[in-house]
């Protein structure tokens, strides 16, 4: 049985240093790609709401291609203990 896609979010946060709403989005996309919520809006709203349970924080912004802000997130030491204590492999 598949998680959901939430806790695939955090879990995917705990594999790398950082990341931003498109890469999330990348990585997930063979198994949660038919997902409703897999969009953009979604994913950014699922990492600051992450961010604001502490669990992850913003890492830094910058401006993509088209000019709109960017935003990457990280799991912190003790978000990732957290994300990862709560959220087996």
């Amino acid at each position: 049985m598949k998680r959901p896609l939430n806790f695939a979010i955090l879990k995917y946060m705990t594999t790398v240093e950082e990341a931003c709403p498109e890469d999330v989005l990348a990585a997930l996309a063979a198994e949660y790609g038919s997902f409703r919520a897999y969009n953009k809006a979604d994913m950014l709203t699922a990492l600051l709401t992450a961010a604001a349970n502490g669990l992850l924080e913003e890492s830094r912004f910058d401006l993509d291609e088209a000019g709109e802000l960017r935003l990457y997130f990280r799991a912190h030491e003790a978000g990732a203990a957290t994300i990862n204590a709560y959220i087996p492999n």
